[in-house]
């Protein structure tokens, strides 16, 4: 019986001597484990999708300005100090530092809001 009790130690506190049958099972259980097992047991580690909302910029040249029209999903923001906020932290990743000059809603034929148009001139420094 110590004899069996010194095998399972030598398992635990990997103390069997390198190339002996009992080493040779420790790493052949090993090596099944890591090649059977994502197969055979459900970790649930695989990674969650997260898709970041896209936002649909679109830049046109109009002068010395240009118009950025910009999804309306994305602006938030009802009264115009918030929307001209929104349009701002919109456009200023894209641009840099800009001064927005004016926007306008744009809206389909049903009337529903689908983007702003916001005119964005450069600051001269």
């Amino acid at each position: 019986m110590a004899r069996v009790w010194r095998t399972i130690r030598g398992y635990i506190w990997w103390t069997h001597e390198r190339g002996s049958f009992h080493y040779d099972v420790m790493v052949t259980l090993i090596l099944l484990f890591i090649f059977l097992a994502p197969y055979a047991v459900d970790f649930n580690d695989k990674p969650t999708e997260r898709r970041p909302r896209q936002t649909e910029v679109v830049v046109v040249p109009d002068g010395d300005q240009f118009v950025y029209q910009i999804d309306a999903a994305a602006v938030r923001g009802t009264d115009d100090a918030e929307i001209r906020r929104s349009l701002v932290r919109i456009v200023e990743p894209i641009a840099g530092e800009i001064e927005l000059i004016r926007y306008q809603a744009v809206h389909d034929r049903k009337g529903n809001l689908t983007l702003y148009k916001a005119w964005i001139r450069k600051p001269y420094r």
